[in-house]
């Protein structure tokens, strides 16, 4: 995990170590500081010298200075090393999502991603930054300030050193504590940011069935579960500063009890035993390990909540995509002819039961061909083989006659354009959205593509035509008008394979049989791969092909399937009731 989250830092690396020996400095100096401070007393207040406090006040500030000078510049440039690593690791992270094939993105949710994109980042971010200032100034400070203090009196420095030990157990057991409890909370927070997406995006839905209370609860529950789960962590998390103060203002008490004890004995004579100086630098240099010690204490914290996300941010940048270029891609597809040879494919290599089995198929470049079936028939996992969004387990796929592995994933995408069964509008433009299929589409191109879609004359109609604004979803237009101009999109790409996944579902069968037509008419070379529930949009079809239970049933034209395929001719004559019944 460490070695693939370090992998984000680049450029920050010098960064990190800069802050780490500024660090290092202003640890170094605090440490020197209270030796001066002995010395000013002893050797200047003590003896009423003024040229040696003078002297050591000098000393003093300018240690002071360039102390300050050191932890500003630590700070800074910890603040920019911690901040840029962050953004890194959310760019490398949503890099990396948008090579993840379908199978890759299957065993992420996108309220799971958004979560580690966001909050697991950030406490990486947050952990960072105490690591490389903190965690390291904070050793240095115990090691040093021990070393010093042992040279002052050995039998004073014992007592402080049993108290860290002690301490020392008690906090990393409270560390070990709270690690589990920050890593179920992680967790609990996907679950809720997937209601929240879930509600947001089924609003309507939501309104329609006035379910607001079921959702408002559901999302109470969850957050309850949240803030158990953070109290229980906190409450852990809260032992932290109470101990480190009783234990800070415990060896107050016994250094000055000992300490005052050896400046009796002494009679505060150097030569003989203790002085005052050397008790104020002991006093100082309990406060600044016990103060380490409490630093330290807060950066476990915040590793231990840390931890977790650390393994869900790395989850995503070691998740590589099982869909890659070969070593020699072709980098042109031909034609758009289409061809599976007992093809067989299942979603996971452990699933019991094939998504599809043993299909053999060949669509003709230029033909129309139709795609029917009952749900669950594997209608969509078949034509979503062909641009390479899963690869087939057994057998082969060919476009153009090439294999899809061993072509160029880009140059194959490009060739085939698809309209999803769930096809997604962005926020932005008539225009925008549109360009998506051909950035450098002129106006004339984007509206004879809308033409096409039957979605030119709706466009006309909004307020600024092909500058309106669509927003998130498509939520402010219809379905109907949603696939049309998801249609228009795919149309701007001039494929040499188009398939619509039942894309005209949501249009009447008048639209519906004008966009057929326009199909045949204006891409005459362009495989066309229609996907649909109506047999109306697939009657005029080269062929038709049957799906039942993952294999082909039966593959023909419509007069003869109606004479061969009871499948077929049970859903001609079910809709053709259906359509009498309506009138």
């Amino acid at each position: 995990m460490i070695k693939t989250l370090a992998g984000s830092l680049r450029q920050y690396k010098k960064g990190s170590i800069l802050t780490v020996c500024l660090s290092i400095l202003e640890a170094g100096v605090e440490i020197v500081i209270p030796l001066c401070m002995s010395g000013l007393i002893d050797y200047g207040v003590e003896r009423g010298a003024m040229e040696r406090v003078w002297e050591y006040g000098a000393v003093l500030l300018a240690l002071a200075l360039l102390q300050l000078a050191a932890g500003t510049a630590s700070a800074r440039i910890c603040a920019r090393a911690s901040a840029g690593f962050a953004a890194n690791l959310r760019q490398d992270m949503y890099d990396n999502v948008q090579t993840f094939s379908f199978s890759s993105l299957d065993k992420f949710s996108t309220a799971s991603i958004v979560t580690r994109l966001t909050t697991d980042v950030t406490n990486i971010q947050n952990a960072y930054q105490m690591l490389i200032r903190m965690a390291v100034r904070g050793p240095v400070m115990t090691v040093f300030a021990m070393a010093v203090s042992f040279t002052i009196s050995r039998e004073i420095s014992l007592v402080f050193l049993a108290i860290i030990v002690f301490l020392a157990v008690l906090l990393w057991r409270i560390v070990r504590g709270v690690n589990p409890i920050f890593g179920q909370v992680f967790r609990t927070y996907d679950a809720l940011n997937n209601v929240v997406q879930e509600n947001v995006r089924g609003a309507r839905v939501v309104k329609s069935f006035n379910q607001e209370e079921g959702e408002m609860e559901k999302f109470g529950g969850i957050s309850q579960r949240i803030f158990r789960d953070f109290a229980r962590g906190e409450r852990l998390l809260a032992l932290n500063t109470p101990l480190m103060q009783f234990f800070m203002y415990a060896c107050m008490i016994l250094i000055s009890w000992l300490g005052a004890k050896a400046i009796v004995a002494g009679g505060n004579d150097p030569a003989l035993g203790l002085t005052t100086g050397n008790l104020t630098a002991l006093i100082s240099y309990a406060i600044q390990i016990l103060t380490s010690l409490m630093m330290l204490s807060m950066v476990f914290a915040m590793i231990a909540i840390s931890a977790a996300s650390g393994r869900r941010v790395a989850e995503v940048l070691e998740e590589g995509t099982d869909i890659a270029n070969p070593q020699h891609p072709v980098r042109e597809v031909p034609s758009g002819e289409v061809v599976f040879h007992d093809v067989c494919f299942r979603y996971a290599s452990t699933a019991d039961r094939q998504v599809l089995d043993h299909i053999d198929l060949r669509f003709r470049a230029g033909e129309t061909v139709g795609i029917l079936g009952g749900t669950g028939s594997s209608k969509s996992s078949l034509v979503q083989l062909i641009p390479r969004l899963y690869d087939v387990t057994e057998g082969s796929l060919t476009v153009g006659g090439v294999d899809v592995r061993n072509y160029d994933l880009t140059a194959l995408r490009s060739a085939v354009a698809m309209v999803l069964q769930k096809n997604e509008l962005f926020s932005g433009t008539v225009r925008e959205n549109l360009r998506w299929g051909d950035e450098n589409a002129g106006d004339e191109e984007l509206e004879r593509a809308c033409r096409l879609a039957c979605a030119d004359e709706f466009i006309q109609s909004l307020p600024g035509g092909y500058d309106a604004r669509i927003e998130q979803g498509g939520t402010n237009i219809s379905g109907g008008q949603k696939q049309r101009l998801c249609i228009a999109r795919a149309l701007l790409k001039r494929p040499k394979v188009l398939i619509l996944d039942d894309s005209t579902s949501a249009v009447d069968t008048k639209t519906d049989g004008a966009i057929q037509r326009a199909f045949r008419e204006y891409l005459p070379e362009t495989t066309k791969i229609i996907i649909a529930q109506r047999v109306s949009s697939v009657r005029h079809a080269d062929q038709i092909v049957v799906m039942d239970g993952g294999r082909v049933a039966a593959v023909g034209r419509h007069e003869e399937l109606l004479e061969t395929c009871g499948i077929y001719r049970e859903v001609y004559q079910s809709q053709q009731k259906g359509a009498h019944g309506d009138d």
